[in-house]
């Protein structure tokens, strides 16, 4: 019998290393730039991911707005919600969306692809999204991110 035993390392929120990415929007099409975002802030591209801790990164996304939609989806995509009242039920288009918040589009498309319960809304805290060039996280040395590079 082998004497070497291999266990499966399983990571601790105290041990994790946290990187900060910049991503640049433009011309991005919106449900894959969400979905590799989601990738990033849950940690599934390090070796150390574990299901029930938060392994992932900061992810800072600018150009928001000039975010794509394939298709008719610009127009025709609907965002319902429902106050629970009598005629209470709203739609938004993604047009009527990126007039009047742009980012609001692609926190909507990434939070819809995290984890519903307490960690996935840890995880989603950790993502910034702004509707220009500009970003207010200098100090923490954020790295520019290819989304290509994202399997």
């Amino acid at each position: 019998m082998n004497t070497l035993s291999y266990k499966t390392q399983s990571a601790k929120k105290e041990e994790v290393q946290r990187q900060w990415y910049v991503i640049d929007a433009t011309d991005q099409v919106l449900g894959r730039l969400a979905s590799k975002v989601a990738k990033i802030l849950r940690g599934k591209h390090k070796p150390i991911y574990t299901p029930h801790v938060d392994t992932g990164d900061y992810v800072i996304i600018i150009n928001a707005e000039k975010v794509r939609l394939t298709g008719k989806k610009m127009t025709d995509k609907v965002y319902v919600r429902y106050s629970g009242y009598p005629g209470g039920e709203r739609t938004l288009t993604p047009k009527d969306i990126l007039k009047k918040h742009p980012e609001r589009l692609v926190e909507m498309a990434v939070r819809g692809m995290l984890p519903k319960n307490r960690l996935g809304r840890q995880m989603f805290k950790k993502l910034f999204v702004y509707a220009g060039e500009q970003h207010p996280h200098q100090a923490q040395k954020p790295v520019q991110l290819n989304l290509n590079d994202i399997k």
